[in-house]
């Protein structure tokens, strides 16, 4: 009997101090779609490391020099982990490698293809609450026909909103396939490309809703396509 293939192999990226909590839910996710997570931060930021597919998670606000903006506001940054996520991501779009962004992963993935981010989003906000929270309590519509439907299965779903910065212009090649009451941008794709997916909510904290496991599913799937592909090459 020939062996089973190898679990794919899924980078998920994380800052040195925080976030930890997480990345232990998406690497959950990861396993149970059958993948194994290796965590990249800027201590450990692997450089040899070959993934399958990449998970850029949720953090600081993606510093605006990145996007040639001056500060509006005062948050904290995270200069390091802006500069390695950003050789991440780069790669990623370099080499095919499927790719979920998760909050200010889909933040830093529009700028690294040309977008702009809002710095705030509280005067933005008429219909909807400025409130952090991991519970779904916001509402999210998805646009007919996109690969996030066909995930989601679905043309509206509640999520959950820890964010205080969105996309604003739309980097090169995206498709905005989200947007929640205030018509703010919830959800970003490619759909030329095999996985390329940024979600502004938090699905890893939505794990006991099947809709949300699936979209790590699907990465793990493009992972494995993306493997045997090369391996036929």
């Amino acid at each position: 009997m020939a062996d089973a293939a190898p679990a794919p192999l899924i980078a998920v990226t994380g800052g040195n101090r925080s976030g930890h909590a997480p990345r232990r839910l998406v690497a959950l996710a990861l396993w149970l779609a059958g993948a194994r997570a290796v965590s990249v931060t800027p201590r450990h930021p692997r450089p040899d490391l070959r993934p399958d597919a990449v998970v850029i998670t949720g953090g600081h606000d993606v510093d605006p020099v990145l996007y040639a903006a001056a500060p509006e506001v005062h948050p904290r940054y995270d200069r390091e982990r802006d500069r390695l996520e950003s050789v991440v991501i780069d790669q990623a779009l370099a080499l095919g490698i499927p790719l979920l962004g998760i909050c200010r992963g889909a933040q830093l993935l529009n700028v690294r293809l040309g977008g702009s981010l809002y710095q705030e989003l509280r005067s933005r906000r008429v219909r909807t609450s400025n409130r952090w929270t991991i519970f779904p309590l916001k509402t999210l519509r998805v646009a007919a026909g996109s690969r996030l439907e066909m995930l989601l299965n679905t043309r509206e779903t509640r999520i959950n909103s820890l964010h205080n910065q969105g996309i604003d212009r739309l980097g090169e090649g995206l498709q905005v396939v989200g947007r929640d009451l205030d018509d703010i941008v919830q959800a970003v794709e490619v759909p030329t490309h095999p996985f390329l997916l940024g979600v502004q909510w938090h699905p890893e904290f939505l794990l006991y809703k099947p809709s949300q496991l699936r979209l790590f599913r699907a990465l793990v799937a493009a992972a494995r396509e993306r493997r045997a592909a090369l391996a036929t090459d």
